[in-house]
């Protein structure tokens, strides 16, 4: 078991920056993202997701709570004195030591590349270049596996179960992300989510025509047309939104479409 989050302890004062709110709104006051606005007041904290720590070894200090995302943080202690936020492995607590290096030991919380972590080794965090910062596999309870090595890449089976192709010189952090029962745990009240910046949500079909092309009718009325739709009138509901098809080549097995 990963050790408990500390609420109590404030995130020192160096690692923490205040936060400006939009309420959904862009710098003309229009609303641009709906049911957003409200919330409780809470500071970003800085959290390293690279390598700027490179052979320098730390300690943990204590696992923190984050209320801008679903895992935890661990606050580390630097051997030149310096201290930082990591995304917490699950499993790990006070007092364990953890590195980014070209080759340390397999150890969850510590940091290589993809090149050098055996086949089958749970990692998160994961960088898409040598010296870029991590940009996948981030949330709670997460974790990528890997498959293979080969050639330039490093063949990873992400959380979606979709496999594909990352530079095998990028960095990941061993182990699978701290916090794994965050997607079982029950708000408990409306009011739950307006102190997270959640707006009420309507249902198009409870509106009127002019508002949604969901809208109108008498009663229970279905939403009258062949697809669901957004305000705007486009597709929604499982319609593929996917842009950067110039990475295709990197994937070799599509992610799979859950069953209900």
């Amino acid at each position: 078991m990963s050790q408990k989050p500390d609420k109590n302890s404030r995130p020192p004062k160096s690692l923490t920056v205040s936060m400006k709110k939009s309420g959904g709104r862009n710098n003309d006051g229009k609303m641009t993202v709906r049911t957003r606005g409200g919330g409780s007041r809470k500071l970003w904290r800085k959290v390293n997701f690279g390598q700027e720590k490179m052979g320098v070894k730390g300690e943990v200090v204590r696992i923190d709570y984050d209320p801008n995302r679903s895992a935890h943080l661990a606050l580390i202690e630097y051997e030149d004195d310096d201290i930082g936020y990591i995304l917490a492995p699950h499993g790990i607590s006070s007092g364990d030591e953890v590195i980014v290096d070209e080759n340390p030991k397999i150890k969850i919380g510590n940091r290589m590349p993809l090149k050098n972590i055996p086949i089958g080794t749970q990692v998160h965090n994961i960088s898409f270049n040598k010296n870029g910062e991590g940009k996948m596999v981030r949330a709670a309870g997460a974790s990528a596996v890997v498959l293979a090595q080969e050639g330039k890449h490093t063949h990873l089976k992400m959380p979606s179960k979709e496999v594909r192709k990352v530079n095998r010189d990028g960095f990941a952090t061993v182990g699978e992300l701290s916090n794994p029962e965050h997607r079982y745990k029950d708000k408990g009240k409306a009011g739950a989510n307006r102190n997270r910046g959640r707006r009420p949500k309507v249902r198009g079909k409870a509106k009127n025509a002019v508002d949604h092309p969901h809208g109108g009718g008498e009663g229970g009325s279905t939403i009258g047309l062949k697809h669901p739709k957004t305000p705007t009138g486009k597709p929604a509901k499982g319609v593929k939104t996917r842009k950067r098809k110039h990475t295709d080549k990197y994937i070799i097995q599509r992610r799979k479409k859950k069953k209900k």
